[in-house]
């Protein structure tokens, strides 16, 4: 995936703070194993919270649609598990 998602119309109106705040996520993310995950996602919410750096769930859906046009299969994935690991963790 490339930068390209940030320029998107649909995101331009999310604090490009919290679009850098992703960005960087993604390239942490990458290399990490389906067991590395959840600890990751875990540490996450920490720096999130630590950086006062939260999303309303409409950003949230616009921020993943918008990455998935710019998605390899791979990448989709990997989004879909993640969105999977997600939704475990909240019940």
């Amino acid at each position: 995936m490339t930068n390209n998602w940030m320029d998107d119309p649909a995101v331009a109106h999310i604090d490009s703070a919290k679009l850098d705040f992703l960005q960087s996520l993604v390239f942490e993310s990458q290399s990490l194993t389906k067991e590395q995950m959840l600890p990751f996602l875990m540490s996450v919410a920490k720096k999130g919270m630590d950086s006062h750096i939260t999303f309303s769930s409409e950003e949230v859906e616009t921020i993943t649609s918008t990455i998935r046009k710019y998605s390899t299969p791979e990448e989709l994935d990997k989004i879909d598990k993640l969105e999977k690991l997600m939704k475990q963790r909240k019940k």
